[in-house]
């Protein structure tokens, strides 16, 4: 099993910056790839980033392609896995709950991932508020 664990929310004036952090603990060796998602109350989930382990392609919403960038920290890839959403120039359309995701290899061990593709775990959210 893998947890997750995201840090570096909060609320900031319309322009402003922010970067989410989340860390991936327990059986990571098998991971695909990480993203970011966000919903606000009452209605879906949006895929907002996701990235392939260990160097992999990077997508995006349009909405915020330009703006939000997503890295991981692979210095230390035999230990806990550490993936950052950078938030630049801000809006109040992307107050949002946001999620990090990982997914799994399959069991021969394929990746392939996208912002609609499914997502095997969950973090339990950290809230951004732009005004």
């Amino acid at each position: 099993h893998v947890q997750l664990v995201e840090s570096g929310g909060g609320s900031v004036q319309a322009g402003g910056s922010l970067r989410l952090s989340c860390a991936a603990s327990g059986n990571t060796y098998n991971l695909c790839s990480m993203g970011w998602f966000r919903q606000a109350p009452g209605q879906g989930r949006e895929g907002v980033a996701v990235i392939g382990i260990g160097g992999g392609r990077t997508y995006y919403a349009d909405s915020v392609e330009g703006r939000f960038t997503i890295s991981e920290d692979n210095a230390n890839y035999d230990a806990n896995h550490t993936v950052y959403l950078e938030m630049n120039d801000l809006k109040p359309e992307d107050t949002y709950m946001y999620y990090c995701a990982a997914s799994r290899r399959s069991s021969i061990g394929g990746c392939v991932y996208g912002l609609g593709t499914q997502f095997d775990y969950w973090g339990q959210g950290t809230q951004v508020t732009v005004s």
